[in-house]
């Protein structure tokens, strides 16, 4: 039998499930301003990914990298849900 398709998808789940958390508390604490580094997150994940021999581990690196670059549009979309109420504003950071 052959799990790598189970394995890939229960990992992909995981991975884009940890990014929600991730934005949320990246926007509250530095804002979308850190979307530069979601960015070359991305771009090394996804690098990588061409370089990996190893099918399994290229196409979870290639779901990160996807991740990353997603999020980058989550950080300004949590902007406005925190502007709309919807999060917590962090009072310390203005």
């Amino acid at each position: 039998m052959h799990f790598e398709g189970i394995l890939i998808g229960v990992f992909s789940f995981v991975i884009i499930g940890l990014f929600h958390p991730i934005v949320t508390k990246t926007e509250f604490h530095f804002g979308k301003k850190v979307w530069p580094l979601f960015f070359v997150a991305g771009l090394i994940c996804c690098v990588a990914s061409l370089l990996i021999a190893q099918i399994v581990v290229s196409i979870l690196l290639a779901v990160l990298g996807s991740t990353f670059f997603y999020s980058i549009r989550e950080l300004h979309e949590q902007e406005e849900r925190v502007q709309k109420g919807w999060y917590p504003e962090n009072p310390n950071r203005k």
